[in-house]
């Protein structure tokens, strides 16, 4: 099978796909032409890799994506469209369109379909990912052909450094709080003010005051984190982001 992707015009298939209880077919022409497209392919949906950092992360990037020129962020696996949609629904990935390539025809016509029955899958698509310009891929990135499932190389960060180098990836932040703290309240808006995206955490709803003095050794909120690193409440967050301006 070959790894070399790139000037290969993407196989002319139909995707049978299940909208609103009704079937619809999506030619390979409606995705691509015309477009600049990011596809990522992987083994199955619902699968560790592919469910907790795969897709999770593209779906992250999915506004850098855009506003670089991308059209389109294709999630792309040998499974039929019933289990694409629930998958999808389950991760939340309202930035992608997966599509089912439930009898494997685009990924053996791009030759990457690999027989997985050892697992019980059958023939599965192997992981990489590409960037496809009107029908053309421009660059592909194909994990090594090792046993497993590697996954080095197709992931969302390494396209997205050769799309746009130079681009400021978003932080990663989360902020553990609890109903009617209005230091929570000030910490939330610090954040939104200062258009760093988190994920809020609230006491007994999502997490035990034992979860917070374990990971900030702290029994009091709001307690915020960004990229691994302990900012603390909100008075530390408001110095951490006036020095994070200045710099």
């Amino acid at each position: 099978m070959s790894e070399t992707l790139a000037g290969k015009r993407v196989p002319d298939v139909v995707f049978h796909t299940r909208r609103d209880d009704e079937w619809v077919d999506v030619g390979t022409e409606q995705v691509f032409a015309g477009k600049t497209v990011v596809v990522f392919a992987l083994p199955g949906a619902f699968t560790p890799t592919c469910s907790s950092s795969h897709v999770p992360r593209y779906n992250q990037l999915a506004p850098l994506f855009r506003k670089h020129g991308v059209d389109e962020i294709v999630c792309l696996s040998v499974n039929d469209t019933f289990v694409m949609n629930e998958w999808q629904a389950e991760q939340g990935a309202d930035n992608l369109l997966f599509l089912p390539d439930g009898n494997g025809e685009f990924t053996r016509a791009m030759g990457m379909l690999v027989p997985k029955s050892e697992l019980g899958f059958g023939e599965r698509s192997w992981r990489y990912s590409m960037l496809v310009r009107d029908g053309v891929v421009e660059k592909a990135f194909v994990e090594a052909r090792e046993p497993g499932d590697p996954f080095a190389v197709s992931d969302a960060d390494t396209m997205l450094a050769y799309l746009a180098p130079d681009a400021a990836k978003p932080v990663d932040a989360t902020v553990f709080t609890r109903e009617g703290c209005a230091y929570c309240t000030r910490a939330k808006g610090l954040m939104r003010d200062a258009g760093i995206e988190f994920e809020e955490l609230v006491l007994n709803r999502d997490y035990s005051e034992r979860t917070l003095r374990a990971v900030a050794d702290a029994t009091t909120v709001p307690q915020v984190f960004v990229n691994g690193e302990h900012i603390g409440g909100s008075e530390a967050l408001e110095t951490w982001l006036q020095a994070r301006k200045a710099a």
